[in-house]
């Protein structure tokens, strides 16, 4: 569960960008960059956070503040799912990224896919879209909201990436170390329980 000041200092952020976005009086953009530094600020006093890059990925955001969108790919052969070790953190996770303009998200899910894991795939089914401030991932500076593809393999072959250092399928109640950040288990669980009953809607906050 977020804390009330990373709550309060999104909120003051979110304010910050889209006032910026809209603002014309110079004195009001001057009040919104101060504001800006504000949520910087209350978030960097917790040490979650470097305030020096806080100020920088603040500063590059532009426009209507919404959620940002992280698109994952769940691949399952009989009783295993598809995996990708990641560089950065030496964890694993379900293949995906963030969502890029320009693409649909099952565009984004077949390339991501195919980028991290080296398999082409279709995504044939939505099976959740979850708020990640609703489950207990690390904290992250801006709201994220998580879609879930059920996804088939098509071709390709089993490669690595700049961004993974290894691709495996595992047993869903086996699971290796897990980047929290990205998924959890307790989502996988629920992914393949939805994977298994396809006449069940999709899972949403």
């Amino acid at each position: 569960m977020l804390s009330r000041r990373l709550q309060w200092a999104r909120e003051i952020q979110s304010i910050a960008q889209t006032g910026l976005s809209y603002a014309p009086d110079p004195y009001d953009v001057e009040r919104y960059v101060r504001l800006r530094s504000i949520a910087a600020e209350m978030m960097s006093s917790g040490d979650l956070f470097e305030i020096e890059r806080l100020e920088t990925l603040f500063a590059t955001q532009v426009g209507h503040a919404t959620p940002k969108i992280d698109v994952r790919a769940t691949i399952f052969q009989n009783d295993t799912i598809l995996l990708v070790q990641g560089t950065d953190d030496g964890a694993w996770s379900l293949p995906g990224g963030w969502a890029d303009p320009g693409e649909s998200p099952s565009e984004v899910i077949a390339r991501e896919v195919h980028e991290e894991s080296g398999y082409i795939v279709a995504a044939n089914r939505l099976l959740a879209l979850y708020d990640r401030d609703r489950h207990p991932h690390p904290t992250m500076e801006f709201h994220v909201y998580k879609l879930f593809f059920d996804c088939d393999i098509r071709g390709g072959n089993r490669a690595t990436s700049p961004e993974t250092s290894d691709v495996r399928f595992f047993p869903v109640d086996d699971l290796p170390s897990l980047s929290l950040t990205r998924v959890l288990p307790q989502q996988i669980a629920r992914l393949f329980e939805l994977h298994l009953h396809p006449a069940m809607a999709a899972d949403f906050d």
